[in-house]
């Protein structure tokens, strides 16, 4: 059974897009032992008030004083071949992670978030336990059949990557084998748990279940 509040990550890449506003990933950023920060995410980090767990990437957007004063924190990665993100969870894998949060991974460029989204996919193939979670709420990849639980009227979304033989219950709209990633958006629960069966993978997006970014920020 999947919840969407109640994941317990080992670790937490922070990327360099919007800082988290919601209290769910910030409360990570403060309370977890394994904060990595992809490269420049690191400067707003550690301007917070937090020390990084470890810093990862190719060092070009990270300031000159702060790769300095955490050069023992900091990790270099200077191939072209994956983003600063994948580096990140690379690392974790290699150092027997399993369960990732993956936060400030979406803002100022649509085209770097939209191509960290898909990465979870990626992940999910390579065995890790990966979500992305932003200020309104968070990406899970899937495949086969999942049950999720969750309010009564509660937002979903459902892209399909490279599955077949879609549907669901428990979810106000029918599911079908989407060829375009906006005919699965815009659902929503009508019971507390609902349930998706598919041939092959898949992401969903499911808002959180409580106050909405501005109002906690």
């Amino acid at each position: 059974m999947i919840t969407v509040t109640d994941f317990s990550p080992e670790a937490v890449i922070l990327g360099a897009g919007d800082y988290p506003r919601h209290p769910i990933p910030r409360r990570w950023l403060q309370e977890n032992a394994h904060v990595v920060c992809c490269d420049g995410a690191a400067d707003r980090y550690l301007a917070e008030g937090h020390t990084p767990w470890r810093i990862i990437g190719d060092g070009d957007s990270l300031s000159a004083e702060n790769r300095h004063t955490c050069a023992s924190l900091f990790r270099l990665y200077a191939d072209q071949d994956t983003n600063d993100q994948t580096k990140a969870m690379n690392y974790l894998r290699k150092k027997g992670f399993g369960r990732v949060a993956i936060v400030g991974a979406t803002g100022r460029r649509e085209d770097h978030a939209l191509g960290n989204i898909s990465l979870l996919i990626d992940y999910m193939e390579q065995g890790m336990e990966a979500r992305l979670y932003t200020d309104y709420g968070v990406f899970i990849p899937a495949q086969g059949e999942i049950t999720v639980r969750c309010p009564v009227k509660t937002q979903v979304s459902i892209f399909n990557f490279k599955a077949a033989h879609i549907s669901a219950e428990g979810l106000r709209y029918p599911l079908s084998d989407f060829t375009n990633w906006w005919q699965g958006t815009l659902n929503e629960t009508i019971a507390d748990t609902f349930t998706i069966r598919a041939e092959g993978v898949y992401m969903l997006f499911i808002n959180y279940p409580d106050l909405p970014a501005e109002q906690t920020s």
